[in-house]
């Protein structure tokens, strides 16, 4: 037995809650379960049930044994002063309240179905599987499976909107800069995204403005800025950037950032940092009011022409310096520009309209996320498998966020899925 499965049943009343009775023998009515407390002290707040008629609103505490009670030393903590209700599964020891009576104690054990608990069982069966449920997940309902999914695509926007909301405090708020920040993290990608990131910070946005209408200093200050210019190297190009930055460097009295090197290995070549680098500085250059422009833009369509951008002309025959290629015109393709939109555009445009209060606005952003196309990838696959495919963004957003958040640290019993298998 588990504590947290003890927290699901007590919070769903999966028992027989009109026959209950204390390990004192008393008449045990439940008024209301209470308030999880996900902080320090008793597991459920402000919960209120009658005793022998009696009714008491107080705390509750939840332990396998009665025994954890002294264990977890409670009995030295205030903060357990008001516990109404002590709820165990193994009463192996009886607990006495500070003024030496016993503490009210529900012994789960004697109401709880064994098909309650074989169905957590079978749930909670690793056997080398995927995702626990997955025998069972095409079982589960889809009106219950669809409002799950919208509540996780929220979930996945809160959690993205923090890193937003800690940035813009960074940059004072300052909605331009912070679009930078965040343009440069997704430009990097998975294995360069936090390299770029902090190159992003660490160049004041006011000399970005300064500069924005000459795409060589750009190309030259994030080139310098992500550490890419330190080595020697012959081709003039690199001369012509490094010796751009140098005097950038000392104008503005800049310090590139060392603490993750930029890295191309494991990386085709069209996501090299050189080339997104300088397709990230012809962006900046091409739309010098970039913030305005993704505020006003709310289809899809609009984006590809907005975030398009190619290299500069050295790149269209280089991957690395001094190194030719095939001439090709390296821009960015419409699965990139995808990415930018899912993990910039929509994170950042629902933040700003819920940081103003625009909530008919927050909506035009998610409606944009089901105009989308969704994700291709090796999860969404294997969901797709499983007879739950995504049919748009939306969705293959809110199947990510299931995998990597609910089902990768199986949190069964706070998932609806979980809860549906138990529970019906």
């Amino acid at each position: 037995m588990k504590e947290n499965l003890l927290h699901f049943i007590w919070k769903l009343k999966l028992f027989p809650v009109k026959t209950l009775c204390t390990s004192q023998g008393e008449k045990l009515e439940i008024v209301s379960s209470g308030l999880p407390n996900f902080n320090a002290g008793p597991d459920f707040l402000t919960a209120k049930i009658r005793v022998n008629g009696q009714l008491w609103v107080g705390n509750v505490e939840i332990h396998v044994n009665a025994s954890d009670w002294y264990a977890h030393g409670h009995e030295n903590d205030k903060n357990y002063d008001a516990v109404i209700l002590h709820i165990v599964w193994n009463d192996n020891m009886e607990i006495f309240r500070n003024s030496n009576k016993p503490l009210t104690t529900l012994v789960l054990k004697k109401y709880v179905s064994k098909n309650v608990l074989d169905k957590y069982r079978k749930l909670m069966l690793k056997d080398e599987k995927w995702i626990l449920c997955e025998d069972q997940l095409a079982t589960v309902s889809k009106f219950h499976l669809n409002n799950w999914l919208e509540k996780l695509y929220y979930e996945r926007l809160e959690q993205k909107s923090k890193i937003i909301t800690s940035l813009l405090a960074f940059n004072k708020n300052n909605w331009e800069a912070t679009l930078f920040c965040l343009l440069a993290k997704n430009f990097g990608l998975k294995i360069n995204g936090e390299a770029f990131f902090d190159m992003a910070k660490s160049i004041n946005f006011s000399v970005i403005r300064k500069i924005s209408c000459n795409p060589f200093q750009l190309e030259a200050l994030l080139f310098g800025q992500a550490g890419l210019l330190i080595d020697q190297n012959e081709s003039d190009y690199f001369k012509k950037l490094q010796n751009e930055y140098n005097y950038l460097k000392n104008k503005f009295k800049l310090q590139p950032i060392f603490k993750k090197q930029v890295d191309f290995f494991r990386l085709r070549p069209n996501n090299f940092p050189t080339i997104r680098l300088s397709q990230f500085a012809n962006l900046i250059y091409k739309e010098q009011h970039l913030f305005s422009k993704v505020l006003e833009t709310n289809d899809i369509k609009n984006y590809y022409e907005l975030l398009s951008v190619k290299t500069s002309t050295y790149w269209e025959t280089h991957y690395t310096f001094g190194k030719s290629s095939k001439k090709t015109i390296k821009k960015t393709s419409k699965k990139f520009i995808d990415l930018l939109v899912i993990n910039t555009i929509i994170p950042l445009k629902f933040i700003y309209h819920k940081h103003n209060g625009n909530v008919s606005l927050m909506s035009n952003v998610i409606d944009m996320a089901t105009d989308m196309k969704p994700e291709k990838n090796a999860i969404l696959s294997k969901f797709e498998s499983l007879q739950v495919a995504s049919n748009n963004l939306f969705e293959s957003q809110a199947l990510l966020e299931l995998k990597n958040e609910y089902c990768n640290n199986q949190k069964c019993l706070q998932c609806a899925i979980g809860k549906e298998l138990i529970t019906r």
